[in-house]
């Protein structure tokens, strides 16, 4: 059970352009007004799910669905490392 207190003091849940299940869930938007007068509406920048979540490896790869990952047999996939362990320079 929540502490009304809490909630109380979080204030309203923002509305999510993207299901809570999703790896933007939760991400603020911005706005950029171009010169010629144009909004553009932007995710602001995410941090990087827990290495437990797939997503990590997708954010590495660019994929944007997992199955994109496999679907080139012999793909080199990239496996990035936790944040704090340091990698070898150009690996």
């Amino acid at each position: 059970m929540s502490d009304p207190l809490q909630v109380l003091l979080q204030g309203p849940a923002k509305p999510s352009l993207f299901p809570p299940d999703s790896r933007y869930a939760g991400i603020d938007t911005g706005k950029l007004t171009t010169v010629d007068g144009k909004t553009i509406v932007y995710l602001r920048r995410r941090f990087v799910p827990p290495p437990e979540r797939f997503w990590q490896i997708c954010d590495a790869n660019a994929a944007m669905r997992p199955e994109e990952l496999t679907e080139i047999v012999g793909r080199t996939l990239r496996i990035t490392l936790p944040e704090g362990i340091p990698g070898q320079p150009n690996a």
